[in-house]
């Protein structure tokens, strides 16, 4: 089991307490995440509940409140593994509001997500979601030490300045294999994908504006 579903089963069945009263314990979700202002249980937490959980595991948050924040966090995946964030709207797609809980697996034909999380039914639980309401699915993972290399770097070579672009590729989403320390077809295609994308020269070549651009993408 994963270690962020190790965390949120422990929570299963706190719940909100009707009227005037607040569980202390989903208020405490809140503080701890760093959302300091909440002080009630009636604020939406679904986004609240995984941050939390995160929190304790010292891996990447949304850091807010919305659903769709999870959107932007971890890598995307589509293999979804227990423990994975799920994301689903509602209303409609192009709604901002939504829903988010941990990934638990999928019915018989795939037309129902399982997920545990916060704010399901008032209480932490697991409930099953219409599958086509998924917007998708992310995976949370603590973020490697990277270093930006130096340029210029470029197919054939070899070592560490090419394990760490490499490192740098996937982490951003540009698949370019396992960081074996050689520049090869992958590290260029996945090179190439990022220049196009931010309207640099496209020639597989690391230079100074792709180190330019992977800085600025890191500290976003």
């Amino acid at each position: 089991m994963s270690q962020l579903l190790q965390i949120a089963f422990q929570e299963l069945g706190q719940a909100e307490i009707a009227g005037q009263a607040h569980n202390p314990r989903i208020v405490q979700y809140a503080q701890a995440s760093g959302f300091q202002t909440i002080h009630d249980d009636e604020t939406p937490w679904c986004s609240i509940f995984i941050n939390y959980c995160c929190d304790q595991l010292n891996l990447p948050k949304s850091g807010q409140a919305n659903a769709r924040s999870w959107m932007h966090t971890g890598k995307k995946t589509t293999e979804p593994e227990p423990g994975d964030v799920v994301v689903f709207w509602r209303e409609s797609p192009e709604s901002w509001k939504g829903h988010v809980g941990f990934f638990l697996g999928f019915n018989h034909d795939k037309s129902r997500v399982f997920c545990l999380g916060g704010n399901q039914g008032n209480q932490v639980g697991i409930d099953a979601y219409d599958a086509g309401k998924v917007l998708g699915f992310r995976r949370i993972q603590a973020v490697p030490k990277m270093t930006v290399p130096n340029p210029v770097l470029e197919a054939g070579n070899r070592g560490e300045e090419v394990v760490k672009l490499q490192t740098i590729l996937n982490h951003l989403d540009y698949n370019c294999g396992d960081p074996d320390g050689i520049f090869g077809a992958k590290t260029v295609s996945a090179l190439k994908l990022l220049q196009a994308n931010h309207r640099l020269t496209v020639d597989g070549i690391y230079g100074n504006a792709s180190k330019d651009i992977i800085e600025s993408l890191l500290q976003a």
